[in-house]
């Protein structure tokens, strides 16, 4: 058995909060760069790799938004401009809006 209990709260992996107080106290910034032959990336800076999983929340907003993405270092990266549309999605997810630039 994998031993069911947070190491950081000491609750039941079931039961464990860590990532939503993580999700609380996360300051993300979202914005547009542009790349080469014009084109746009979001990207989603500000999240802690070590208390949300950025590969989980790639998938998620990769599939809600139809597009491509990736994680690179501790930001997440989607082609297009999903700016406004990024900011629901991770609002639906628990983040709250005011932590979100």
């Amino acid at each position: 058995m994998n031993g069911g209990i947070c190491p950081k709260c000491g609750l039941p992996k079931e039961l464990c909060i860590c990532e939503e107080v993580a999700k609380e106290q996360q300051r993300i910034q979202v914005k547009v760069n542009k790349r080469r032959y014009g084109k746009e990336v979001t990207v989603i800076d500000g999240l802690d790799p070590y208390e949300i999983d950025l590969v989980d929340l790639t998938k998620f907003l990769k599939a809600k938004l139809a597009c491509g993405g990736t994680v690179k270092d501790t930001s997440i990266e989607l082609q297009g401009n999903h700016k406004e549309r990024v900011k629901e999605l991770l609002s639906q997810k628990g983040y709250k809006l005011e932590q979100i630039n």
